[in-house]
C-alpha cells in the first residue's frame, strides 16, 4: 500500500534529501504530444507503481534503495521555455550537491533541461540515447522546442549522441545524422555483441535519455508514439548494465509514458529505473 509520495515507497531514512545519492526529479509536462497524449501523467504514475517493487535486486543480489532515493517536488510550467529553464536549474543545483539526478517525463522536451545542466558540468559527455525515433526535425507543427526536436536542440552544445533502438524519422531528418552513431532496431535484432559497439562509440562520460517507446509496444504499449520492432526488456537493461560497467553514467532520464488502465507498463518503467541504479 502506498503510504509516502516517494519513488519505492521508501522510508524516511533512506529518501530524505541530505543522506541520497539519487534523486528523483518528475517533470510532468506536456504541450506538444503529436499523437496519444497524457505524457505529464507519467510521473505520478511511476512513482505510484514503484511502490509495488521489491527492493531486493535479483541480478546484483543489493538492495539500491540503501544508497538513499530522493523524490524531489515536481517541476511545474505552463510553457515549454519556462519548464526548461526550471528544469535546467534544479538538476544543476542537484548535481553541484553531488547528486545522481534522475528526471522522468514528461514528453521527451522534458530531457533538454537537465541534459543541458549535465553537459555544463561534464563537457566531454556522451548522451546515449534510446529511442524508436531520431528526435531530429529542427521543427514539428512550428515549434522548434517539440518532443520530435529534442535531440536536434540537444546536438547544438553536445555533437556525441549515440543513438539505439531507432525504427522511425522523417526523410528531412536524414541529412543530420550520422549513420556511425546510429544503431538502428532491425540491424541488432537477433544480433549477439553489438552493445559493445555503442559503448565504443561513448566518452568516458554517459547521459543516458530513455524514451520509453524504445521498447515493443508489447510490453510498453503505453507511449504516446509506439512503434513496432521495438527492443526487448533485456536488450535495454543487458546494453546499459555493459554501459554502467565500462563508462561513467553521470545522470538520465526516463519519458513519454503515458499511462492507460493498464499499469504493468508503468511497473516496467519504474523498475527500469531501479534496476539501472542498481547497476550504478
Amino acid at each position: 500500500m502506498l503510504t509516502r509520495a516517494n519513488f519505492g515507497n521508501i522510508p524516511e531514512a533512506y529518501s530524505g534529501y541530505e543522506k541520497s545519492r539519487f534523486v528523483i526529479l518528475p517533470i510532468p509536462f506536456e504541450k506538444t504530444g503529436s499523437w496519444m497524449h497524457g505524457a505529464n501523467m507519467g510521473p505520478e504514475a511511476i512513482i505510484r507503481a514503484s511502490a509495488y517493487m521489491e527492493l531486493y535486486d535479483i541480478e546484483t543480489a543489493s538492495q539500491p534503495f540503501l544508497q538513499g532515493i530522493h523524490t524531489a517536488d515536481p517541476v511545474l510550467a505552463s510553457t515549454s521555455a519556462t519548464m526548461l529553464d526550471e528544469a535546467y536549474t534544479r538538476a544543476a543545483a542537484f548535481g553541484a550537491d553531488g547528486k545522481f539526478v534522475i528526471s522522468i517525463g514528461g514528453e521527451h522536451t522534458v530531457s533538454l533541461g537537465p541534459i543541458r545542466a549535465h553537459h555544463e558540468k561534464w563537457p566531454g559527455m556522451s548522451v546515449l540515447h534510446l529511442d524508436a525515433h531520431t528526435d531530429y526535425r529542427m521543427e514539428f507543427e512550428g515549434n522548434t522546442l517539440s518532443h520530435a526536436c529534442v535531440m536536434a536542440r540537444v546536438s547544438e552544445f553536445c555533437r556525441d549522441i549515440v543513438s539505439v533502438g531507432i525504427r522511425s524519422m522523417d526523410i528531412s531528418e536524414r541529412s543530420y545524422l550520422s549513420d556511425e552513431k546510429i544503431f538502428y532496431a532491425h540491424e541488432i535484432h537477433n544480433k549477439v555483441g553489438w552493445e559493445v559497439n555503442v559503448i565504443d562509440k561513448l566518452s568516458k562520460d554517459v547521459y543516458v535519455t530513455i524514451d520509453l517507446d524504445v521498447f515493443d509496444p508489447g510490453i510498453m504499449p503505453s507511449t504516446g508514439t509506439p512503434e513496432p520492432g521495438g527492443l526487448t526488456w533485456y536488450q535495454v537493461t543487458n546494453l546499459l548494465k555493459q554501459v554502467a560497467g565500462a563508462r561513467n553514467i553521470v545522470g538520465m532520464d526516463v519519458v513519454e509514458l503515458c499511462p492507460s488502465n493498464n499499469p504493468a507498463p508503468d511497473f516496467l518503467a519504474a523498475k527500469l529505473i531501479y534496476r539501472i541504479i542498481s547497476d550504478l
